[in-house]
């Protein structure tokens, strides 16, 4: 099944059978070379990969023939009728695969390149067990919360349409001028909650709470808890402190009309200009971003392993006598 606006001239078997889109930070020579073999590896599986043009041609750039290959134009359209969206690269190589993978419903895997990469499943030297596991279907998918966000140009009476877009991570509001605050009120379910001077608020998902939220001071919250996070930046205010509320709870945050203007920055992706006298409102999205997972290890592993925790001295509860 071939999704709108694709080119299908160098496509295996008229695009018929197990798909995978395949995106890599192509930037990066490893991503190139594991591109080269993941593409190697499914195809000789007889799984047909999808790739977008630029990034094939980057990778035939080095020696490599990438054939049979299907041609697909970034867009919506691109993962439509594909099994997974094989990620090579870092979490900003994953974020900016969400916009593909989630509309069309299709899984995310990646595997990880850059340095933490909380959102990958795998890493770099586990690519060819990865693989193996795609050709047997052996992942199980798990659905990650997103967000969707409202910005208001002048409040929620205003005349001007607004602004609709979504997050995974986070949604955070900033100054744009250095050298003052940006004053803003919160309201949380259509009640006014605090008032800060600031240079920002950070409203984050349980993925979210490992990236920005988390330098900012917030707590990290486990996936499987649903919920949404506050974290304000540099709050100037009595009451400033990262909250967690309820996930069907609606965040809301007006910019004063006699403050700085600000932007909305929404994964780090998506950007929204906020004038002052701006609204955000932000809500629980009825669209999940879904995830591939080859293991199910504890998510205490995992912040022990991408954060570096020392866990030296641990003896565990088999060493203390229990069962």
């Amino acid at each position: 099944m071939t999704g709108a606006g694709q080119d299908t001239s160098d496509a295996p078997g008229g695009g018929t059978g197990r798909t995978v889109l395949l995106l890599a930070h192509t930037g990066r020579p490893a991503a190139v070379r594991s591109a080269r073999l993941v593409h190697q590896s499914l195809t000789r599986a007889g799984v047909a990969v999808r790739m977008f043009a630029s990034e094939v041609d980057e990778i035939r750039r080095t020696g490599a023939r990438l054939d049979p290959v299907e041609i697909v134009s970034p867009g919506p359209g691109a993962a439509v009728g594909a099994e997974l969206v094989m990620v090579l690269g870092g979490d900003g190589t994953l974020l900016r695969a969400a916009e593909i993978a989630r509309p069309a419903g299709v899984p995310l895997l990646g595997v990880n390149l850059g340095h933490v990469g909380f959102l990958a499943e795998a890493e770099r030297d586990d690519l060819s067990d990865t693989v193996r596991c795609v050709v047997a279907r052996d992942y199980e998918v798990e659905e990650r919360m997103t967000i969707d966000v409202a910005v208001y140009d002048r409040g929620r009476n205003g005349t001007t349409p607004p602004v609709r877009t979504w997050a995974l991570n986070e949604a955070t509001a900033e100054k744009l001028d250095a050298r003052r605050m940006l004053e803003v009120v919160l309201e949380i379910d259509g009640r006014p909650l605090s008032r800060w001077g600031c240079d920002g608020v950070v409203c984050a998902t349980p993925t979210g709470s490992t990236a920005h939220a988390f330098s900012a001071g917030g707590p990290v919250v486990w996936p499987s808890v649903e919920a949404l996070l506050v974290v304000p930046l540099s709050a100037h205010a009595l009451f400033a402190r990262p909250m967690v509320v309820a996930p069907d709870a609606t965040v809301a945050f007006e910019v004063l009309p006699d403050t700085t203007e600000g932007v909305l920055w929404c994964d780090g992706r998506r950007m929204v200009e906020l004038p002052a006298g701006a609204r955000i409102e932000i809500s629980r999205s009825n669209t999940p971003v879904r995830l591939a997972r080859l293991q199910r290890p504890p998510f205490t592993d995992r912040l022990v392993a991408k954060f570096g925790l020392p866990v030296a001295g641990w003896r565990g509860r088999a060493e203390r006598g229990h069962r």
